[in-house]
C-alpha cells in the first residue's frame, strides 16, 4: 500500500511537471490589430478620416474603435478569429471641402469602408489591414423644401419574411411585411418610389447571382434581377416624417392573436392586393401599384420565409416597362421572366440571404459591393420561427430621433429578432 502510495504521488508530480512545461499562451493569446481606412481618391494630399468609428464583427464578437489622425483604428486583445471590417462615415460640407479642396456646393458626403472574412491572427499584427474607403454619394445643396430631392435618406429597415407557426404545426405566412425608415430630420414625399423584390430562385440553373450578372454580356454588372415591382401611388404626396417608417404588407389587418411572434398590422401605410390570393384585406389602407410580376401565378409580395429575399428601392422617370427583361441565366425562353433594374436607379438594397448550417452562402448573393457588401438572413435554416431582420440604431440625435446604421452592409447593419414589432427599433 505504501509503495502504491508513493507511486500515485510520483505520478501527480510528474503531471504537475509535464502541465508546467506546455505552453498555453499560442492557442488563445489575444491579438492587437490595427485598421487603416485608405482615403477616397478625391482627397487631398495630407487628409485622413480621422475621428472615425471602424467596427469589426465575427460571429460572436462586435466591437468598435475610433481612428486617429492618420485614420487608423486600433483594436487591442482581440481573440484570434474571421472578422468583418466596416466603416460608415457622413462628412459634413465644410469637412469635404476641408478634405477634398472642392468648391462645390456639398450638403454631406458619404463614404463607406467595407473588407469581409480578415483573418485576425499574430501575423496581421505585423501591419495595419488597409481598408479602401470610397464614396457612395456626395449630396449636393438643395434649395427650399424639395420633399422628393430627400428620397436618397429613405432605407429598407425591416424585412419580416419567415413567418410562423399556429395550431401546433400550421404555417402562418399572412403577417409578413416590409419596412421603410426616413432616416432624415426633412419630411419626404415618397409617392412613385419603386420597390423591387430581387430574383429568388433556388434552381441554379436560374440564379443570378452577381458572378452571373457579370458574366451575362447584356447585363454587364450594371443591373440587378428582380421578380416584382411595387410603386407607391402617385395620386397625391404620401410623406414621411424624419425618424418615421412606413409599413407595407399583404394583409393589413391585426395578426398578433395567431401567436407572440405576428403583429397588428391594421394600421400599415400600404398594402398589396393581387387577384385571388385569399388573404384578408383592410379597405382603409392605400393599396400599392404592381408594376411587374415575373409570373402571373405570384401572390402579393413573394417574401420567401427562410430566403433568399433581397429588396431594392428605386426612382426613375421612365416607364419601366421599357426596361429590358431577362429568364434566367443563360435561358432565351422560359416561364420565369425577369426585370433589369439599372444599378444607376437604385437608391437603397438589402440583399437577404437563405442560412445554412455554416452560416450565409456568400456566393449567392444578389446584390452588388456597392449596393449592399454584406447580407442579412434570419437564425433558422428554414424559416416558420417568427424571426425579423432589422436595422440597428447607431445613434439618437439631441431631439431623440434615431438614426439607423446604414454602412452599405448588410452583415454590419442589421439584427435578428423575435420580439421587435413593427415601428420599432433597439436603443
Amino acid at each position: 500500500m505504501k509503495h502504491l502510495n508513493n507511486l500515485i504521488i510520483s505520478l501527480a508530480v510528474l503531471l504537475v511537471t509535464l502541465a508546467s512545461c506546455i505552453n498555453y499562451d499560442d492557442a488563445g493569446r489575444l491579438v492587437n490589430i490595427q485598421v487603416h481606412l485608405k482615403n477616397p481618391a478625391d482627397f487631398k494630399e495630407g487628409a485622413a478620416l480621422d475621428n472615425q468609428v471602424v467596427t469589426i464583427k465575427s460571429k460572436t464578437v462586435e466591437r468598435t474603435a475610433v481612428t486617429d489622425e492618420n485614420g487608423i483604428a486600433t483594436f487591442e486583445g482581440c481573440m484570434p478569429d474571421v472578422y468583418n471590417i466596416s466603416s460608415y462615415i457622413e462628412l459634413t460640407g465644410e469637412e469635404y471641402t476641408e478634405k477634398t479642396g472642392s468648391t462645390d456646393p456639398v450638403e454631406e458626403c458619404r463614404i463607406t469602408a467595407t473588407l469581409n472574412e480578415q483573418l485576425f491572427d499574430e501575423a496581421r499584427e505585423q501591419s495595419p489591414i488597409e481598408v479602401e474607403a470610397t464614396i457612395m454619394s456626395i449630396i449636393n445643396k438643395i434649395d427650399g423644401d424639395d420633399k422628393k430631392a430627400y428620397r436618397r435618406y429613405i432605407v429598407i429597415s425591416k424585412i419580416y419574411s419567415s413567418g410562423s407557426k399556429y395550431n401546433g404545426n400550421k404555417n402562418y405566412m399572412a403577417g409578413r411585411y416590409i419596412e421603410l425608415y426616413n432616416q432624415s430630420d426633412k419630411t419626404v414625399d415618397i409617392a412613385g418610389m419603386y420597390i423591387g423584390l430581387l430574383e429568388s430562385t433556388a434552381n441554379s440553373n436560374r440564379l443570378y447571382t452577381i458572378e452571373q450578372l457579370k458574366q451575362d454580356p447584356t447585363i454587364n454588372g450594371q443591373k440587378v434581377a428582380v421578380k416584382q415591382v411595387y410603386r407607391i401611388p402617385t395620386d397625391k404626396e404620401y410623406l414621411v416624417e424624419g425618424g418615421k417608417s412606413i409599413v407595407i404588407t399583404n394583409s393589413a389587418i391585426d395578426h398578433s392573436s395567431v401567436n407572440q411572434f405576428e403583429a397588428d398590422l391594421s394600421t400599415a401605410d400600404f398594402e398589396v392586393v393581387d387577384y385571388m390570393d385569399n388573404l384578408e384585406h383592410n379597405d382603409n389602407v392605400v393599396k400599392l401599384s404592381r408594376e411587374f410580376y415575373a409570373i402571373s401565378s405570384l401572390k402579393g409580395m413573394n417574401l420567401m420565409q427562410g430566403g433568399p429575399c433581397g429588396i431594392i428601392i428605386f426612382d426613375t422617370d421612365e416607364d419601366i416597362n421599357t426596361w429590358a427583361t431577362t429568364y434566367g441565366f443563360g435561358k432565351t425562353s422560359g416561364s420565369m421572366v425577369y426585370l433589369l433594374v439599372p444599378n444607376s436607379t437604385i437608391k437603397d438594397g438589402v440583399d437577404f440571404i437563405k442560412n445554412t448550417s455554416t452560416g450565409p452562402n456568400l456566393s449567392t448573393k444578389r446584390l452588388y459591393d456597392e449596393i449592399d457588401a454584406g447580407c442579412t438572413h434570419i437564425d433558422a435554416l428554414s424559416g416558420y420561427t417568427g424571426e425579423v431582420v432589422y436595422r440597428k440604431t447607431a445613434r439618437k440625435t439631441s431631439d431623440g430621433r434615431k438614426v439607423l446604421m446604414d454602412t452599405n452592409n448588410s452583415s454590419n447593419d442589421f439584427k435578428v429578432s423575435t420580439t421587435i414589432k413593427p415601428r420599432e427599433y433597439d436603443e
